[in-house]
């Protein structure tokens, strides 16, 4: 019953807990019907080639391409070869249980002779039928890792002055967003902070769509929906931007987590991912099943596809790869819990997405003290995990860099998330673990009561809040998650446990 109530939580949002998204998201949360490997012959590839160094990459280039060899097979969940009931949760869409289940709307409905498959009941049981695949996707390798996350890989990348040197409609475009005019570029570099997506692949997958980047006077029919999702709530280019990295970053980290068997085309055919694919790829092909159907998604995800555009915009993406983005050793450095000694905080979100819902189960929750519920002012205090540098600021997000390099692309960063401008911290401010960043709130995002979002990062990369190999430690208490969004326990070294609870309980308060 404890992880249902979590469940619900993530979908409603109610009480203290809130999923991170732009105030003026790609999506809502949710949308409830009814009651309820060979080695390189021609020498290494470059580890991280910025753009200004293209036209050099190209004069020393007179070999073979490079080619990327196949990964080695990634573990992937087996495909279900029977049918199965399923009781229908309360936020439950008839979306949601097929892209969980591997099948097709189509498939359920037909299975369940639904009359309105805009309705479902909670309770509601459905036979949900075993998939049949269609072939296997290809071995294809579109770009690297690096170039899917926002990483080292696109720091010297001059968003603003690339747009305008292509001349096409995204350099002369304005968008309302949140009360205040953004340029295309504002846009393309917002969507790519905040979701820590690799920039040159949103205007890659913008052009391959709609032609807006290097096109003057593109179709009539690209300009309110120029990643082609025709819905009225994605409108404009913040909003379909948006989606697009929402979407890249779910099937780049359902891939990491060996969490994904197939991808269920826009058609309904069902394919078996490669084995050998990278995380990268995964994305694209995990975006593009969305939007394409079986022969169009085929030639999407190969070298006539998406990556040929990438080649015209940007050269070959290998060029820019950036090995191991995330080292195999790696560890977190010392952090210490985000409050101040002696206040009692109440744990009310275990491990779920770092910003929206695709990017990780990176990040946690916590509320301050208080008898009040809802979106109300706190006089709390929420401090700076670790020594650092803050490196952005706005719209309720604090960014701090670890390594104080000024980059939020290398390194280990920290996102504290629906923090009020009240007493916030400036950009540009060295912080000490404790010292004061700023109050908590519902500021930035969609959150209903007042509270802390805090996720890792890594070379721009989300770190799981629920990932044994890199655990997120604070003050000797380690993150574990249950595989129920919004479940998890906080563990000490001694062995005392506090579960997760949107609300405040006994059992969930924590202090220093």
């Amino acid at each position: 019953m404890r992880n249902l109530f979590y469940l619900l939580t993530f979908i409603i949002a109610t009480a203290m807990v809130g999923c991170v998204q732009p105030v003026n998201g790609d999506e809502p949360l949710w949308n409830i019907s009814g009651t309820s490997s060979a080695p390189l012959q021609t020498g290494p590839i470059p580890t991280a080639v910025p753009l200004t160094q293209q036209a050099i990459v190209a004069e020393v280039d007179t070999g073979p391409r490079l080619t990327p060899t196949p990964d080695r097979p990634h573990p992937i969940p087996p495909l279900r070869t029977e049918a199965k009931q399923y009781v229908v949760q309360t936020g439950d869409t008839l979306g949601i249980i097929a892209q969980r289940n591997n099948v097709s709307v189509e498939a359920i409905v037909a299975e369940n002779n639904l009359l309105n498959p805009n309705i479902l009941d909670v309770g509601q049981i459905l036979l949900i039928p075993a998939p049949e695949p269609t072939g296997l996707a290809p071995s294809f390798k579109i770009i690297p890792d690096a170039e899917l996350v926002n990483s080292p890989s696109v720091v010297d990348f001059d968003i603003s002055g690339y747009i305008d040197s292509k001349s096409g409609y995204l350099a002369k475009y304005l968008e309302e967003v949140n009360g205040s005019f953004m340029t295309g570029a504002q846009i393309v570099e917002r969507v790519a902070q905040n979701y820590s997506v690799n920039p040159r692949i949103l205007l890659t997958v913008l052009e391959h769509q709609s032609r807006w980047v290097t096109n003057a006077n593109p179709a009539e029919e690209t300009l309110e929906y120029p990643i082609g999702i025709y819905d009225p709530y994605r409108v404009g280019l913040y909003r379909q931007l948006a989606w697009v990295a929402d979407n890249l970053n779910r099937g780049y980290y359902l891939w990491r987590v060996n969490g994904v068997s197939s991808w269920v085309l826009f058609d309904g055919n069902v394919v078996p991912v490669n084995p050998t694919i990278n995380a990268g790829t995964a994305g694209l092909q995990y975006l593009y099943a969305l939007l394409l159907g079986y022969e169009q998604w085929n030639n999407a995800i190969t070298a006539n596809g998406v990556q040929e555009t990438y080649i015209r915009l940007f050269d070959y993406p290998f060029f820019y790869s950036y090995d191991p983005l995330i080292p195999p050793a790696l560890t977190q450095p010392t952090l210490q819990l985000p409050f101040e000694k002696g206040e009692a905080w109440s744990f009310t979100g275990g491990p779920h997405g770092g910003w929206d819902n695709g990017s990780a189960w990176a990040a946690l929750d916590f509320a301050p003290p208080s008898d009040a519920l809802g979106c109300v002012q706190s006089d709390e205090w929420v401090v700076a995990v670790a020594d650092g540098l803050i490196v952005r600021v706005g719209e309720g997000a604090v960014i701090q860099d670890l390594d104080m390099d000024g980059l939020e692309q290398t390194g280990w960063t920290v996102l504290y998330m629906h923090i009020e401008t009240r007493d916030r911290i400036r950009e540009g401010a060295r912080v000490k673990a404790g010292d004061r960043i700023g109050h908590p709130s519902c500021e930035g995002g969609i959150s209903t009561g007042t509270h802390l979002h805090l996720a890792r990062r890594y070379n721009g990369e989300w770190i799981p809040a629920d990932q044994s190999t890199i655990p997120f430690v604070m003050d000797s208490w380690t993150s574990v998650g249950t595989g129920s969004l919004y479940d998890g326990f906080l563990i000490r070294e001694d062995g005392r446990q506090i579960e997760a609870l949107n609300g405040r309980e006994e059992f969930n308060q924590i202090q220093r």
